[in-house]
């Protein structure tokens, strides 16, 4: 393995040493990845109608993210299986599952692209947008999900091999792999969406351009990673001819993961069409205020995806009550820090949402003051985001995935949907009860799965350790 120390430790000796060195990488590796969404922001935040570009983004995600989903979610499943081999010490078995977790992925990425293609304006016609709303922004984000849509494989396959060698125990290959894409992004987005140089004048279809770009560019490289260098799994050519019991435990393991990421992906949609009633300087707040989240989930999801990993070959290992101290002290620092994060975010609320939007139209000038009113009342959750998405990573590095779906399954379908509709529509809070709702989501789930841990049922590994390198048998991890 190529972080030796790292990757020895992660079943032996210090547990705050191993779980850092797993996270922070990630910790990095996504906030890479949200700046291709905050780098379109930008750039879309200085066009001639800044609220319509960036509210076509904010429509346009929730619907992609509805396809990306389920294929992302079968990602979860190779890096489990990969994790859990490899502390078994079944490196070929680990590069098997990682083959056939990359072909399966694949081939669903390719059916998935074309579906969104072909339903993008189905989708959008769901959404019930007030008259302005669906002049000005649905058209744009049409533009913005049929490229998106054309290049879904290239985002998938990036996807995977971050999963992949997450659960080898590799998280800093993948980081340096965002960041040669990232640059490329940002420099490539104002080429396209103001066509600069010899480039057409896009707007918000040239910052999807620009992000497939990227994206064919990070899977490439990938790729070589994979099969050229010795970092990661073993994966050889031959892993790819696909299986049918390999095949078998990647769905099992991987549907109910798909399921939990398509039901957010449901959430939201659901959340969108709420909020798409309003004005659009309601609309792009929403979507500006949760591009601005999604960077202060960053420590809460790095911890969680290294929790994963750490208690995947701690179990595949045998060493169940080292995995759960993992996850402890991954809860109690995730908690932690999101609880600083908070602080800063609430006294900084305006000069930070003002970074996005320099217009000093009206609908600008309503955007900012919404947006900033929304990341305010959304710090009340932060340190209960820290705790669940530690117990979830924790399940799902046990193959625990079915209960990772309804702990997921509670935050945004007992504690977010139905609050935001009550509060804005029935108790008549308008926006600022859009606002209330988004935030009582995680701290419900986090109290649900918190409460569930405790019985220590979910310390099963889902690979048969007595014979690693035939392949393994999947058990029933679930409780």
């Amino acid at each position: 393995m190529s972080e030796s120390s790292t990757e020895s430790s992660i079943t032996e000796g210090s547990l705050a040493r191993p779980l850092f060195t797993l996270a922070w990488p990630i910790v990095v590796t996504q906030l890479l990845q949200v700046a291709y969404n905050i780098a379109d922001t930008i750039w879309l935040g200085r066009t001639a109608e800044p609220a319509a570009a960036v509210g076509a983004i904010s429509l346009a995600f929730p619907l992609i993210f509805l396809l990306l989903s389920v294929g992302g979610g079968f990602t979860v499943a190779g890096s489990t299986l990969v994790a859990q081999y490899t502390g078994a010490g079944g490196e070929e078995s680990a590069g098997k599952a990682a083959g056939q977790t990359l072909a399966f992925v694949t081939v669903l990425a390719v059916f998935l692209g074309a579906l969104g293609y072909v339903t993008t304006d189905p989708l959008l016609a769901l959404l019930p947008a007030d008259e302005e709303t669906a002049a000005a922004v649905i058209p744009l984000a049409a533009d913005y999900m049929r490229v998106f849509f054309l290049g879904t494989p290239f985002l998938f396959g990036f996807f995977v091999f971050s999963a992949l060698m997450r659960g080898y125990g590799n998280t800093r290959t993948p980081m340096r792999v965002m960041f040669v894409t990232v640059v490329l992004n940002v420099v490539l987005d104002p080429f396209f969406i103001f066509g600069w140089s010899v480039f057409p004048a896009m707007g918000v279809e040239g910052a999807a351009v620009a992000t497939l770009i990227s994206r064919v560019v990070a899977t490439g490289i990938g790729l070589y990673v994979l099969f050229g260098l010795h970092v990661g799994p073993d994966i050889r050519v031959e892993h790819l001819s696909l299986e049918l019991d390999w095949v078998k435990k990647i769905v099992d393991i991987g549907a109910p993961s798909a399921l939990e990421q398509s039901t957010s992906a449901l959430a939201m949609i659901t959340l969108t069409a709420m909020v798409v009633t309003f004005a659009p300087p309601v609309v792009a707040a929403y979507g500006l205020g949760n591009r601005l989240i999604s960077l202060v989930f960053l420590p809460a999801m790095g911890l969680g995806r290294a929790t994963n990993t750490m208690v995947g070959q701690n179990l595949g290992a045998e060493k169940p009550e080292r995995a759960e101290r993992a996850v402890k002290l991954a809860a109690g620092v995730g908690a932690g820090v999101m609880f600083g994060v908070a602080l800063v975010a609430l006294a900084f609320a305006e000069p930070i949402v003002g970074v996005f939007i320099e217009s000093t139209t009206a609908d600008a000038v309503e955007t900012l003051r919404e947006a900033a009113q929304y990341l305010r009342i959304r710090t009340v959750e932060f340190a209960f985001i820290g705790v669940l998405q530690v117990l979830l990573g924790a399940y799902r590095g046990a193959g625990n995935t079915k209960t990772a779906l309804a702990f997921s399954l509670t935050a945004l379908w007992i504690g977010r949907v139905p609050m935001v509709y009550y509060l804005a529509f029935i108790a008549g809070l308008g926006s600022t009860g859009i606002w209330i709702g988004m935030a009582l989501g995680n701290v419900v789930g986090a109290i649900a799965a918190a409460a569930w841990f405790t019985r220590g049922t979910w310390k099963r590994s889902v690979v048969d350790t007595a014979a690693p390198d035939m392949g393994g048998q999947a058990v029933d991890g679930e409780d």
